[in-house]
């Protein structure tokens, strides 16, 4: 299958961008087991043939943050650029459907309020994990290898090929949420983000209770998982 590729800009990332700016790299969607299946997943057995692939998704909104963030600062306040490019990210992302599987049979014992509060805090820590590791890899290559649909599914597989001929697997997990592919995991470099933060959240509650859990993700004491600056060479 033919690769698409694409680049990250060098420069200043700022905090916020975090999450739009990882469009850049990331992709892979295996299932999850049918107790950790996203709820809203629908068929795609009566959707036009001709409607948009997961690939070209991601790879359009890769491409209009890459725009934003190498546009001239001139050219748009920080302000609005900020706000463009969350607006990109808000439309490839479900955070509650994240959050939702992130604290599995736990979600359902949580007041609405309460999955809210821990919905945002949950993307803010998804941010500082996107923007470590793309700061990590700026300006290496970006290759976008495939996609594969089935059923309510997709994945789209991408790699960080670096100068060292380090290469570094950056999945997307989507779903189709009934109108639009939707991206409810992100898998680095083999490990799911949404599974790596199960299992930490789920201590955290066993042992020290939800309120304790939320305190944590307020003083930013649970740590981002980041792709470190070395992967697997190439072989």
């Amino acid at each position: 299958m033919k690769t698409e590729r694409g680049r990250i800009g060098r420069g200043a990332i700022s905090a916020r961008w975090a999450l739009a700016v990882v469009l850049v790299a990331l992709s892979s969607a295996v299932a999850l087991s049918h107790a950790q299946q996203p709820e809203k997943a629908s068929r795609f057995s009566d959707r036009d043939p001709g409607s948009v692939r997961p690939l070209d998704i991601v790879k359009s909104s890769v491409e209009r943050v890459l725009a934003m963030v190498q546009s001239s600062p001139t050219a748009v306040s920080e302000g609005r650029r900020r706000s463009d490019i969350r607006q990109v990210a808000d439309g490839l992302f479900d955070f509650r459907e994240m959050g939702r599987l992130a604290l599995a049979g736990h979600w359902k014992e949580r007041t609405p309020r309460e999955q809210q509060e821990f919905v945002q805090l949950f993307t803010a820590l998804l941010e500082r994990s996107y923007l470590s590791s793309i700061e990590n890899y700026a300006g290496e290559k970006i290759i976008f290898l495939s996609e594969s649909v089935s059923g309510g599914y997709a994945q789209v597989r991408s790699r960080i090929t670096t100068d060292r001929r380090v290469d570094i697997s950056i999945d997307y997990r989507l779903l189709d949420n009934g109108t639009r592919w939707v991206v409810y995991d992100v898998v680095l470099d083999g490990v799911s983000l949404v599974s790596n933060y199960r299992s930490q959240f789920n201590s955290i509650i066993r042992t020290s209770g939800f309120v304790e859990l939320l305190a944590r993700l307020r003083n930013k004491e649970i740590e981002a998982h980041v792709v470190p600056r070395l992967g697997r060479p190439r072989s």
